[in-house]
């Protein structure tokens, strides 16, 4: 496997989905890019990547 393939990604529309669930509207463009770092920064990718490997048995 190439080691720099995308393994999971966010798009906008997910985004939209979440802002609709919560706050019953879509965000806008200017909103969209308020988020994308607090959303970078609250994603655990460590524990995320930790955990599968814990959860698979992988050793």
């Amino acid at each position: 496997m190439k080691n720099n393939k995308i393994i999971y990604s966010l798009t906008v529309e997910d985004i939209q989905t979440v802002a609709n669930q919560e706050i019953e509207r879509d965000l806008s463009s200017d909103e969209i890019k308020k988020i994308i770092e607090p959303i970078g920064e609250n994603i655990k990718w460590y524990d995320a990547i930790a955990d599968a490997i814990q959860e698979t048995k992988i050793k």
